[in-house]
This record gives structure tokens, sequence and C-alpha cells, in this order.
């Protein structure tokens, strides 16, 4: 287990808490970062439905899933055997049947039938099927809607979460200065990608990377307008700007950052852009401590562009951590206009202010954590946009 078992039983505590205070008797959890979380669970086994059920009045949860996955979770997780149920193969992506009408089955078994009962509903791992499925098979049940419970108790890090994203930083920065490095013209773009990817997961001598949970982007040329592309099998060319987001991952947990690179000289307009995203950046930094919100970060990043002409309607941030595939994020707070959430020390967010035009842009971010008086940043990479004649242009 990457954790010792004290600290999943407080992990349960304050979800109880939770539960607890929006009248929820039983917790069905599908996000596989929160069962993760709670139970220690890790698995490539999110492709089939699967469970973890948190009983207001149980001390441990009870995890079920494919027969084939049942002795996944007796190695990961600190759970009791009798507390792991596996459903047979026959319900695996059948006509006839679902995963849900097994679970129902177990929860009237042991007489959770009538109980208030929180599901997950968005989430990509909770279908549409799942719900009508737990519906019909649970009738006296009332449902209610548990999207992100377990998400804003993960929101602050314990010390040894911590640990792990600082180790995570450290692969990050190696697969950065990788990429960085062998970007050139007329290299192609999937060679670099792998070399990244072998970076991420071998890591250290001392520590190896997990896989993050989404892969590097990569766009470059008028690619670099749009954030979200990974890459191809073109090579680059001259005069033209790669963007690199990426992440390194340890035990589950995230570090992303990302630069900007440029083949060439590049142009006045992408150097100010460079600049203004930079300095906007920093500003917001330094001003970050406990006690203030999220918004107030976000005023001071477009207070600062719009001293040089610029604005923005996107978030610049999201809290994040602990994740598996498709996203890094914990889809609670983020570094935007209107969110109150106030900072806390051991809060963790991916600050990435990316600036797309029609046809470029720029990228840089950081991943901090908030300290007592301040925020430390995750990764010690310099800043700018990085020039292929080896210059960093701030």
């Amino acid at each position: 287990m990457s954790f010792g078992t004290a600290e999943y039983q407080e992990r349960i505590r304050k979800t109880k808490e939770r539960m607890a205070s929006k009248g929820i008797e039983v917790l069905l959890i599908t996000d596989p970062a929160n069962m993760n979380y709670l139970s220690g669970y890790d698995g490539w086994s999110f492709y089939v439905h699967q469970m973890l059920i948190v009983i207001n009045d149980e001390d441990q949860p009870i995890w079920v899933g494919r027969t084939m996955d049942a002795n996944a979770a007796k190695i990961t997780t600190w759970l009791y055997h009798d507390n792991i149920i596996p459903y047979p193969d026959t319900y695996v992506q059948s006509d006839t049947k679902h995963p849900m009408d097994f679970i129902s089955d177990i929860l009237k078994q042991i007489g959770q039938e009538k109980r208030s009962v929180g599901v997950e509903m968005e989430n990509y791992y909770f279908t549409a099927k799942c719900y009508e499925q737990l519906k019909k098979g649970l009738p006296e049940a009332s449902f209610q809607d548990a999207t992100l419970l377990v998400n804003w108790v993960r929101i602050v890090k314990s010390d040894q979460e911590i640990n792990y994203m600082k180790q995570a930083a450290v692969f990050a920065e190696k697969a950065m200065n990788v990429g960085i490095e062998m970007i050139n013209e007329g290299v192609r773009e999937c060679d670099v990608a792998a070399q990244i990817l072998h970076a991420q997961v071998t890591g250290t001598e001392e520590f190896g990377g997990d896989y993050p949970a989404i892969m590097p982007l990569l766009p470059s040329g008028e690619k670099t307008s749009t954030p979200h592309l990974t890459w191809t099998d073109a090579r680059y060319k001259n005069d033209e700007a790669v963007i690199l987001e990426l992440a390194g991952c340890y035990k589950r947990y995230h570090s992303p950052l990302a630069r900007t690179v440029h083949i060439g000289t590049p142009s006045d307009e992408l150097k100010k852009l460079a600049h203004v995203t930079l300095e906007g950046l920093e500003k917001c930094l330094a001003m970050i401590k406990p006690g203030i919100a999220l918004e107030e970060i976000c005023e001071t990043w477009t207070k600062s562009i719009a001293r040089h002409g610029y604005e923005k309607e996107a978030r610049i941030g999201y809290s994040m951590g602990l994740n598996y595939p498709p996203d890094w994020g914990e889809h609670t707070a983020s570094i935007r206009k209107g969110d109150r959430t106030i900072l806390q020390p051991n809060m963790t967010f991916h600050m990435i202010p990316g600036m797309w035009c029609d046809k470029s842009g720029f990228e840089i971010s950081e991943s901090f954590r908030v300290t007592e008086n301040g925020c430390e940043t995750f990764a010690n990479l310099p800043r700018g946009l990085y020039v292929k004649d080896k210059t960093l242009i701030r």
C-alpha cells in the first residue's frame, strides 16, 4: 500500500462526516481515484464496472469488481478479504446482466436496500445504464448525487502525499528537459514523445515513475493555438514553436509542468506574449498564501495581462494530485473568477496561464502547494521561452 492503514482510516472518517452532513448512509464510489484514496486499490481495471461501497456504520468499505481483479484488491488495499466481493465474468459487457444488478443484490443481502444512497453522477466511470440498473435493483432506496464528495476530502494533502508529488516533480523536470533538448528541425514529433514517455516511466535510479493520467501534449506550429493535441509522425520545422505539457507521476500522484520551445528566431509577437504570460504567472505565485480566495489569484492575473492589452476567459489553474486517466485534475477548486475557495496549507494546484491566439500560442505552468505563509512550486525549472540557440527569453 502507498500509505499506512491509519491514514486510510482517517480518510474514511472524513468521508463519513461529509456523508452525514448530506444525509447519505451508503456511498457508492466508481471514480478510480476516489477508490484508491479510500482503499488503496490500484489496477488498470476501470474499463469495466467496479465499485467501493462506504457504509456509515461499517468500519471498512466493500470492494466489488471483476473476479480476475479481486486478487489485485487483496494485494493493493487495506481491506479484509471478506470485504472483497468479485462478480462473475458473465456480468462483463453482457446484454442480459449488468454489474449493478450484482451490486444491488449484495446491498440487499446486507440490509442496505432501504437506505439513503449517494452516487457519483458526474463521473467518467458511472454511466446512465449504471444508474438505471441501481434504481431498478434498489426500488426502496433513496438516491442522491454525491459527485465530488470524496474529491473535496482529497483537496488538502497529507505530508506523505506532498512527498509523492515532490518526487513526481523530479520526473517531470527530467521528462521536460529531455523534450526540450530533443526538439529540433527535422526531428519527428513521435520520437520526442517516445523519449518523454521513457523519462516519465524510468524516473530516477532511486524511484520509478507511474503512467500519467494524461499523455504528453505536444502541439507545434499553428497547432499551438490550441492546448490539447498530442503528437503525430510529422517532423518539426524551422521557425515554429512547440508547446510541451506533461507530468511526472509517482504512486498515482502527479506534478504537471508546461513550457514552450521555439525552433529558430521567435517573432516579436511571441516574445511579448511569453513576457506577459510569465510576468502574470510570477505575480500570482508571489501573492499566494493561506486565507485568500482563489478568485483573488485570478484577479491578479487578469490585471497583470490587461496592462499589456491582453485578456483571457478560461480559468488559469485547478486542484490536482491523485488521479487516473483521463485527467490529473481533481474537478473541485479552480483558479478563476467567482471561485471563493479559501486556500489552506497543503492544498495543491496546477497553475497554467496558457495564452492561445488564432494561429499561435504560448504556454507555461507550475504545480505548487500552499505553505504556511506562501506557496512552493514542486518543480525547479527555469521559466521563459526556450529557443533552440540555447537562449531563454523572459
